[in-house]
This record gives structure tokens, sequence and C-alpha cells, in this order.
């Protein structure tokens, strides 16, 4: 009886199926998002157009896209579920998420997207940076509108816009100019930083950020009401009433980092990976609304301009 069981037992483990996971068979791709932001999703769809145009993508690719909170529990959270469902690659936008995954993962790659950083890039972090120079920003807004007083909306709690209120603080202090701190912690926070800024400051810049980014309309309809000119890094800024903006084009970004995730899924190691620079920056200078609060641009910082807006 036992060497018949024996037999039975035998025969079905060689005529059944072989159960494998499908992630055997299939290439998976995380992306996590810093905050929901349209440059972010800007970004993702051309990473997602160009990395199938390298050959990943469905069905033998898997690219899930995570949106946590935009708080550092949320992002810790997000990674460390990856780390149990084990993609090959975890691609991020935005420093904080980026940095959160390097910090996090466990022995998965990740390709970062959309990195303001300095000039020195944190160790283990390869992608793509969005660094542009705030000295050029701020000397722009100083050209067309001359002011002792700057104030400067910054999220301490994302990496990118405390980096880019460090950069203005820095070459703000070799032009004489004061700067006023927007210190915004919160969506609670923001309306009474940037009413005390419109009060006390003769322009604002607004650093990149999830709640900034998500309030900007708002913030430039009240800098609109009470004359006082915006400056961003948020590209389409100009577009929607910054008078200057500074802009990296997130479809480049996404373009450049689906070129090295197809690197490192072919087998390239990101420690030896850089974190490149933005091809694509453009200087917009919105002619239109700065003529609507009284404002006139020279001739130079219209000759200076990438693009203009009439």
């Amino acid at each position: 009886m036992k060497r018949y069981l024996f037999i039975v037992v035998l025969l079905i483990s060689i005529t059944a199926p072989v159960m494998v996971p499908s992630h055997s068979f299939a290439t998976t791709i995380a992306a996590i998002m810093s905050s929901d932001q349209p440059r972010y999703r800007e970004a993702h769809q051309a990473f997602l157009k160009a990395i199938a145009g390298r050959g990943y993508a469905a069905p033998a690719t898997e690219i899930v896209l995570l949106t946590p909170n935009p708080d550092p529990l949320s992002w810790i959270a997000a990674v460390r579920k990856l780390n149990s469902s084990r993609p090959d690659l975890i691609v991020t936008y935005g420093a904080p998420a980026a940095l959160t995954a390097v910090r996090e993962s466990i022995g998965i790659p990740v390709v970062s997207v959309d990195v303001f950083v300095s000039d020195q890039a944190p160790k283990g972090v390869c992608g793509v940076s969005s660094r542009v120079s705030m000295a050029t920003l701020l000397k722009t807004l100083l050209g067309i509108h001359p002011a002792q007083r700057i104030g400067v909306l910054y999220s301490p709690r994302e990496f990118g816009s405390q980096q880019q209120f460090d950069d203005v603080k820095k070459y703000a202090g070799k032009l004489g100019i004061a700067i006023v701190e927007g210190c915004v912690t919160s969506a609670a926070t923001l309306d009474p930083e940037l009413n005390r800024l419109l009060d006390k400051c003769d322009g604002v810049i607004v650093t990149e950020g999830g709640i900034l980014g998500q309030q900007f309309d708002q913030i430039i309809a009240r800098a609109k009401a009470r004359k006082v000119p915006i400056a961003s890094t948020m590209p389409g800024a100009a577009e929607k009433g910054a008078i200057v903006s500074l802009e990296i084009n997130p479809q480049e970004q996404g373009h450049l980092a689906a070129e090295m995730a197809a690197r490192i899924l072919e087998g390239a190691k990101t420690e030896f990976l850089p974190l490149v620079p933005p091809h694509q920056i453009e200087l917009v200078i919105n002619v239109r609304r700065a003529r609507e609060i009284g404002m006139e641009v020279p001739y130079p910082i219209l000759r200076s301009a990438t693009r203009t807006i009439q």
C-alpha cells in the first residue's frame, strides 16, 4: 500500500503543472510620487512611453504607480511595502520619495526623477536632476522689479524645496537683499505664511513642493490682487501667472529616466550611474502679467528669456 501511494504521488508530481510566480516571467517596475503633481504625472507618462520603446511594455512588463500622502511616514510605508513585493526597479518622482527609497529599499535599485539637489548628489542617488540656477531666477526677478525684501515660500519637509530656499538665501546675501522665510509645514500653514510675505515683501519666490504645487493657483491669485510679483521653478508657473519661471522639461525627465532604467534592468549597477543634469531649461517671462501688476520688463531681460508670454 505504501509503495502504491508513493507511485501515485510521484506521478502527480511529474504530470502536475509547475506553479511559478508570474514575476519570474515579467519585469515589474514600481513608481512612487512624492506628491500628486502635474509635473510628476507628465514625467511619468513620458517614462512609460520611453520605457515601452525600449521593449518594456505589457504584457511582459508591469508598471505600478503609488501616490502616497506627501509626508515622511507615507513615503516610508510605500517603500517598505515594495520591499515585500520585490519589484525589479523603483522609479521615484521628487526628492522626498527618492531619498526615502534609497534609504529604505532593501536590494532594489532606484532611479530618481525630478530631484533638486546640491552640486554633490546624495550617496546612492542616480537618475535625473531638476536643479536649476536659483541665482538666475532671483536676478531675473530683480531685473524686472528691483526689491530689497524677497519672500520665499518653501517646505522644510521636502528636500528639493529646502535646497532651493538655501540657494536663494546664499545668492541674496551676496546681492544685499533681505530674505523673509515663508515656512510651509502643512496646508493649514500656507495661508498665514503667504499673507505675511505679501504684507512684508516686494516679491515672492515659490519653491517646488507638494503643498505649494497643489495651491499654486491660489498663491498666484492672492499675489496678483496685491500686485506682488511671483517667481517660481515649477513647470508651467509662468503660464499660471508667475512673471518669471525657470523650468525643467518634465517630458525630458521621463525620457532620461527611462534610458537609465533600461540600463539597470539590463545589468548596470546604480552605484556606477550618475545623477544627470537636465538639458532643457527654460527661462520664461510673463510680460502680460507684469503689465497687469504695473511693471514693465526691460529689454535686456526679454533678450535673456527662452520664451515670453505676451
